[in-house]
């Protein structure tokens, strides 16, 4: 058998060495993503991820004014504890359509969708996520699941609550329940297909120098959401399919009279939910460590901590939906394990708080508005954190149970963690996504706004839970009246917030100042672009021998890509560099790009 030759052999174990250059981003960027192509035909079509990450942030905030709506009619109708303006049967539909699209359209795909399309790629130095059709087709079936959500509106509506929980999916109109569950269905699409193309991004697409543990934070929790997403959805697919069947066909599936089981459907539905749950916060969580990093200028700490508790929220938030159901006669061994697991979760979580403190530590914090929501976010989704605790345990469920204290906690958690952390992901990625500048001292005033009237709305829920008031009455006795007008002036306060930055953002398009390629001097890969970005993000292939969070290091270290020949750039000597580091990094590193 012949042998290869020592010649060969060299060259196979002979790295080859990159030769690299500086690239920094210009400051005032001739060619970008919105200019490249203009026109309404060519954003409907484009696969640009930037701009279908926009598109969906458009849906997105659209879909929260119309939620938003409807939730301040329903606090409206509370103020007094009979009749104030709608009747009973409306509001019930108003509660049910506020909670479908806030949970549906608006918090499972408001950081994955809209931020997390626009955003990954450029953390990861690719060009595009790896299906770019594929992530078109997801923002359209997103867009189709809303309509026919919205075609039961013309068929009577729906009035289950956004769980559609059986027998009142059954018992109720049968032609809007078919309607919004079709819906939700072909919503599950959206999400299994974003999830699935993230995965195979961040997988397949990463710029040269950046392994596993260079990842940025925020790309370490799309990955845990995108797991989620790809095995959690399906269950609700087919749950949601069944019941539709059910309401179609007369088959007894969930429907006790029909022969079925509504705890079988209750299995099924927070099987997937409670994952849900992470959906919406883990990708928050990632926005936070980003935020917290940079204006902070300090290293995370605990980095593998933060990285591996965002997937072993992931796993253990597939064992706990049985704590939804600790009144639906379930056996008290298995109550007994969901409240051991449902402890359990909170430790990961609490890992992320405690590193994100010792961040701060001694950092050189800068109270920009990004950073006050992260201050923001940090005591809100710790109340909603600790009365999760208190919703764990057994004894205290059972009286809390479909209580007004469930809806402020879930509040506290999606709103106060999801939404705020979107808040301050939007103003600290609004300069890249637009190239402008957003009026501080209004956003700071919104922030504050918005963290008022937070409080202001759901603190005095948890009382009136504690007191025994159900969730989801139209009526209630005259000692939960101030209370309820309490929440209400809170919920006026904080759609001031809510508007405040409708204003400013908008006239940061027309009137805001340029933003520079990296007005807030991180050491982010998506940082080392252009304000826009360009159309493929950046005009060369970027080579990374950092961290993201090594603000130890000189700026200039942060801004190399691979020496091409159209190419231009101050010359970095990482061939012949005598750092080994940065030898070791660009001679492994293997060129690996998208096209879209």
């Amino acid at each position: 058998m012949a042998s290869a030759s020592p010649t060969a052999n060299n060259a196979a174990t002979t790295p080859t060495k990159l030769k690299v250059k500086r690239f920094p981003p210009a400051q005032t960027p001739t060619n970008t993503y919105l200019t490249d192509e203009k026109g309404v035909w060519a954003w409907l079509t484009t696969v640009d991820h930037k701009k279908i990450g926009l598109m969906y942030l458009g849906a997105v905030a659209i879909f929260f004014a119309l939620a938003g709506f409807l939730a301040i009619a329903l606090r409206t109708e509370l103020w007094t504890p009979a009749k104030t303006f709608i009747e009973a049967d409306t509001y019930n539909q108003l509660f049910t359509l506020h909670g479908a699209m806030m949970v549906f359209f608006v918090l499972v795909p408001s950081i994955p969708a809209a931020l997390g399309n626009f955003i990954l790629p450029m953390q990861l130095g690719a060009k595009d996520v790896a299906f770019p059709r594929l992530n078109l087709a997801s923002f359209y079936i997103y867009v189709f699941g809303a309509i026919f959500t919205f075609l039961s509106l013309a068929n009577n509506g729906f009035d289950t609550g956004w769980t559609f929980y059986t027998p009142y999916s059954s018992d109720s109109n049968s032609a809007g329940i078919i309607w919004v569950t079709l819906g939700v269905f072909i919503l599950g699409f959206s999400s299994i297909l974003t999830g699935t193309n993230f995965i195979t991004t961040i997988h397949k697409l990463r710029a040269p120098g950046i392994s596993w543990d260079r990842l940025p934070l925020n790309i370490w929790a799309l990955y845990a959401t995108s797991i989620i997403q790809v095995l959690a959805t399906p269950v609700l697919a087919i749950t949601i399919l069944l019941l539709a069947m059910e309401n179609i066909l007369d088959i007894g599936i969930f429907d006790p009279a029909l022969g079925g089981d509504p705890v079988l459907y209750q299995h099924f539905f927070w099987f997937y939910s409670h994952p849900a749950v992470y959906i919406m916060i883990v990708p928050g969580f990632g926005i936070i460590s980003e935020v917290i990093t940079t204006f902070s200028k300090k290293t995370i700490f605990g980095y593998w901590a933060i990285a591996l508790s965002s997937l072993a929220i992931a796993f253990i938030g597939f064992l706990v939906w049985g704590h939804h159901m600790f009144t639906s006669g379930q056996s008290a061994v298995a109550t007994t394990i969901f409240s051991f697991l449902t402890f359990l979760v909170g430790i990961p979580t609490g890992i992320k708080i405690f590193n994100w403190v010792a961040t701060l530590y001694r950092g050189s914090i800068s109270m920009k508005t990004p950073m006050l929501y992260v201050f923001i976010f940090i005591f809100l989704f710790s109340i909603g954190g600790f009365t999760g605790i208190m919703l764990g345990a057994l004894s205290v469920d059972i009286h809390l149970h479909d209580t007004y204290y469930v809806v402020a906690h879930f509040h506290y958690v999606m709103m106060g963690g999801t939404l705020i952390a979107l808040l301050a992901g939007l103003h600290y990625w609004w300069p890249k996504m637009t190239g402008k500048m957003y009026n501080e001292p209004l956003a700071k005033i919104a922030a504050g706004f918005i963290f008022v009237g937070f409080n202001v709305t759901f603190l005095p829920q948890f009382i009136m839970g504690a007191q025994g008031m159900p969730r989801r009455y139209y009526n209630y006795i005259d000692q939960f009246t101030p209370f309820h007008q309490t929440s209400t002036i809170g919920s006026y306060i904080l759609a001031v917030g809510f508007l405040i930055i409708l204003y400013y953002l908008a006239h940061s398009l027309f009137k805001g100042k340029q933003a520079g390629p990296n007005p807030w001097n991180s050491r982010g890969l998506e940082w080392q672009s252009t304000s826009p970005p360009d159309f493929h993000n950046f005009s060369h292939t970027p080579v990374v021998i950092h961290g993201p969070y090594d603000y130890h290091q000189p700026m200039e270290e942060f801004q190399l890509g691979l020496a091409v020949e159209h190419g231009h750039g101050e010359e970095h000597a990482a061939a012949d560099a005598t750092s080994s580091e940065a030898v070791e990094a660009v001679e492994s590193a293997t060129s690996e790009t998208t096209e879209a």
